[in-house]
């Protein structure tokens, strides 16, 4: 089930902004959701290899990976290594793949949120902060899975344990079917991932859409919908909060990104 929670004031975001969760084990607060914010809310969850590829993906997707791997090893030879490490690399160029995006910090996701490529557009839709909990939907896992995370004793997959649950994609998709998908946490192959807070689920191939999995299978899935109205009040909170482009994209080009949108002059 998707619970839906409208966003039509600022001091709204704390709802998620402050949500942890005690573990009386640790005697700490802790939380395993993840956020994915999209800055229109009729936008549907879709990874850009379904977007690009549609039903030629199964085809494409080796292919593009392949094609990928041929040149990007000139600058990190290591990508050889791996596919997952391939599909983990380019979706962080913007490669089409079947990853999906998603931070730690609900404060990244809102940037994604409230933040336009045309910033004519902030007033003309609402935006969307997507949060899914990992530890529901690794509970799904099939038991292989299972196995290792009770092994390295987390619910988290990092690249390596990855590896070791299985070969490549066509292994990942016997395996998952259209029953389940996988978080990962991806290596600091760079300071964007460190900053981003980054997360991927990784999508089987037979998977139905998205939205409709999480629907039909998770009880704790909210999307909480940011009005048009604020967006612009939003936006420059982050800006005073530090979560900026400055951060997003460390480097010039996120400094040269932060200066056009904080220069911008509404009509």
């Amino acid at each position: 089930m998707i619970k839906t929670v409208v966003i039509d004031d600022v001091f709204g975001i704390s709802h998620f902004l402050t949500e942890q969760r005690y573990r009386e084990d640790l005697d700490r607060y802790r939380s395993l959701n993840i956020y994915r914010g999209m800055p229109n809310a009729d936008f549907k969850i879709i990874t850009s290899l379904n977007r690009i590829c549609k039903d030629k993906k199964k085809f494409l997707e080796p292919v593009i990976l392949s094609t990928f791997t041929k040149y990007a090893a000139l600058e990190d030879p290591s990508i050889e290594e791996s596919v997952w490490r391939q599909m983990i690399m380019g979706q962080h160029h913007g490669l089409p793949t079947r990853l999906l995006d998603w931070s730690f910090s609900p404060l990244i996701s809102l940037h994604f949120a409230v933040t336009e490529n045309n910033l004519e557009n902030m007033n003309a839709h609402d935006s969307v902060v997507w949060r899914i909990d990992v530890d529901e939907l690794h509970a799904m896992l099939p038991e292989k899975y299972q196995a290792i995370m009770k092994k390295e004793k987390t619910t988290v997959f990092s690249l390596k344990m990855l590896m070791e649950a299985c070969s490549g994609p066509l292994e990942y998709d016997a395996d998952m079917g259209d029953r389940s998908m996988l978080i990962v946490e991806p290596p600091s192959i760079e300071q964007r991932i460190i900053n981003q807070y980054s997360f991927f689920s990784i999508i089987p191939s037979d998977f139905p859409d998205v939205e409709e999995f999480l629907e039909k299978h998770t009880e704790k899935t909210t999307r909480f919908i940011i009005k048009k109205e604020i967006r612009w009040q939003v936006r420059d909170l982050l800006d005073k909060l530090n979560i900026s482009e400055r951060v997003i994209y460390p480097g010039l080009d996120g400094l040269s990104q932060w200066l056009a949108r904080h220069y911008y002059v509404k009509k």
